[in-house]
């Protein structure tokens, strides 16, 4: 869009906005907050991790909430639950890779704790939203 002199671009941008159908979606955003979690936590990892630990948590992370996204955008319910699958599948890797962060040392019990409990709220909600979608999901509610 080009600037036109004397116009607010960004007013104009809002009102021209059209929301995407993943937007709305309770389960991206929790995954867009995990996205900014995960970021901010793996800053504070050690340099040697850059291309490690750090990196594939965060590719792990973004493929949650893509994943979501990619599945608003098909055309079938059945496609839609098997994208919230492959973000659960993520979900749970990301998990694993917090473990090792804390086996490490690079992060300590509380935010282990407080990311924990951010991801059992997400895959719950991923679940109940692939159950809502009418499949029957093939992934589990964690245990509590």
């Amino acid at each position: 869009m080009t600037r036109v002199e004397g116009t607010n671009d960004d007013s104009r941008r809002d009102d021209m906005r059209v929301e995407f159908r993943f937007e709305k979606l309770e389960v991206w955003q929790l995954a867009r907050q995990l996205n900014r979690s995960v970021y901010k936590t793996t800053s504070g990892f050690p340099s040697n991790e850059q291309y490690g630990l750090t990196a594939q948590l965060r590719r792990a992370s973004v493929s949650i909430s893509s994943n979501i996204a990619e599945g608003s955008g098909r055309n079938s319910d059945k496609d839609f639950a098997h994208f919230l699958e492959i973000a659960y599948g993520s979900l749970m890797e990301v998990v694993s890779q917090f473990y090792l962060a804390l086996d490490e040392g690079y992060i300590d019990q509380t935010t282990f704790d407080g990311f924990a409990s951010d991801a059992h709220l997400l895959s719950a909600k991923l679940v109940a939203f692939s159950k809502a979608l009418g499949r029957k999901a093939r992934i589990k509610q964690p245990s509590t």
